[in-house]
């Protein structure tokens, strides 16, 4: 759990660390689901076609489950407030080619963060309540 200093909006959060996949592939799926419900985000996920969308719905499942476990919040009112896709070191592999040369192979990975929080509108509600 972490509170803004500024605004007191609670949000939860969770990483992925070290995902094979380059950081602008993921970015590309990120952008698409920034500022949705979880419940839009997920369904959105399931149709990509996109082999990221595995790691980033693992990630966004694991920040809803600190949201709720950590701070009691309902996943049906938590919006995606944060989603950053940044890269990680490369795995170096080398391919033989041919008259004994070697060609450099970099397996990329990233690193992916997901905020969570719940949306302007249940907390709108739950203060005139």
């Amino acid at each position: 759990m972490v509170e803004s200093s500024s605004s007191k909006t609670k949000f939860a959060q969770a990483h992925g660390r070290y995902i094979r996949g380059s950081a602008s592939k993921v970015r590309r799926v990120l952008d698409q689901i920034r500022g949705r419900t979880y419940r839009d985000a997920l369904i959105m996920l399931e149709f990509m076609p996109y082999r990221s969308t595995g790691p980033i719905t693992k990630v966004l499942r694991s920040a809803v489950a600190n949201a709720e476990n950590n701070m009691g919040l309902d996943p049906a009112s938590l919006v995606i407030t944060r989603a950053t896709a940044d890269m990680a070191p490369s795995m170096k592999r080398y391919r033989p080619r041919a008259q004994g040369r070697a060609f450099a192979i970099k397996k990329q990975t990233c690193h992916i963060s997901i905020s969570v929080a719940p949306s302007s509108e249940s907390t709108n509600s739950e203060a005139s309540d």
